[in-house]
């Protein structure tokens, strides 16, 4: 495999003794192919045998494994197996590894925002008159067991497939009504940066776009993703918004932390979307602790979203 170029998470861990050196040590690889993001996402760990050198699974969550799996895909980069398993807290394994729960949902359902009702043209979802949402991506760092789009799984998606994308884009710019275009997915980071940048120049080409939204998680379960060089790439596009996904506060690891930096470093505004979960942040002082840790890292707490009905959460 290329060598990783940009080792700025290499001399940042090196100085903090931190999670990235504590997991090369449990599987026993050179630090410069883990905090290779592409190779993350080769390694993604979706059977319980995959977790054995870095989290220890309790017997509840080796039963679900075989189950769950047929319900919704179980993976999860190996930076957050480890750090779910270095945290004092429950509530980040609790988003990653499966559990019984997600068999026993009578009531949730697998569209609840009526997503695919109000798509004109495939993974364009108009709900709003002046935005839409593009959902560019299937793939995710970690596939988190409330996901509201479970339901991709049984649909014929795309990764930065280029014909669905351009008649996305066409669909935005004959409507001079959207002014505003969330890129999500699955997770939009998970691609090149030239097809990002790609993608960034076409929606800029259209007068109308004034805004251009990313939602992502990968700060949060990737950080290695967050490098200088695709935060360059993007401060081009201003404005540039990034919306990620902390939902407790041991999640900000100095490589998290190390990642937000770069975004903001690079003058792109970054809020950061919770959802309300049990045993995670469910209380005043996980909240609280939690919404501090981003303000110290100069990320703005921008929603907190009460659970969506979802069919296997």
């Amino acid at each position: 495999m290329k060598k990783f170029q940009e080792n700025e998470f290499i001399e940042f861990a090196s100085k903090v003794g931190s999670l990235t050196h504590f997991a090369c040590q449990r599987m026993g690889i050179d630090p410069e192919l883990f905090v290779n993001w592409r190779w993350q996402m080769k390694h993604q760990l979706q059977t319980q045998q995959d977790f054995a050198p870095l989290k220890k699974l309790s017997a509840h969550q080796e039963l679900c494994f075989d189950q769950v799996s047929k319900l919704f895909r179980i993976g999860v980069t190996p930076y957050y197996a480890a750090l779910a398993e270095l945290s004092t807290n429950s509530g980040v394994a609790i988003q990653a590894l499966p559990v019984k729960q997600e068999l026993d949902d009578p009531l949730g359902a697998k569209d609840p925002l009526d997503e695919k009702l109000h798509s004109p043209v495939p993974e364009v979802v108009h709900l709003y008159p002046d935005r839409v949402a593009f959902c560019v991506a299937m793939l995710c760092p970690v596939y988190c067991r409330y996901c509201y789009r479970k339901r991709r799984d049984e649909e014929p998606g795309l990764h930065f497939n280029r014909k669905i994308l351009d008649k996305g884009i066409a669909y935005i710019a004959s409507n001079p009504a959207i002014k505003d275009v969330l890129i999500t997915g699955g997770d939009p980071f998970i691609a090149s940066d030239e097809s990002l940048e790609q993608l960034l120049q076409k929606l800029t080409a259209i007068p109308h776009v004034e805004i251009i939204r990313f939602g992502t998680r990968t700060p949060v379960t990737l950080p290695y993703r967050v490098t200088k060089k695709l935060c360059s790439i993007l401060s081009k596009y201003h404005p540039i918004w990034v919306n990620t996904h902390f939902n407790h506060a041991d999640e900000l690891s100095p490589e998290a932390c190390l990642a937000l930096r770069h975004l903001v470093d690079a003058g792109i505004p970054v809020g950061n979307q919770s959802v309300l979960l049990a045993g995670v942040n469910d209380s005043y002082e996980q909240m609280r602790d939690l919404c501090l840790s981003l303000v110290r890292q100069r990320v703005r707490p921008y929603y907190v979203f009460h659970a969506h009905l979802v069919e296997g959460s």
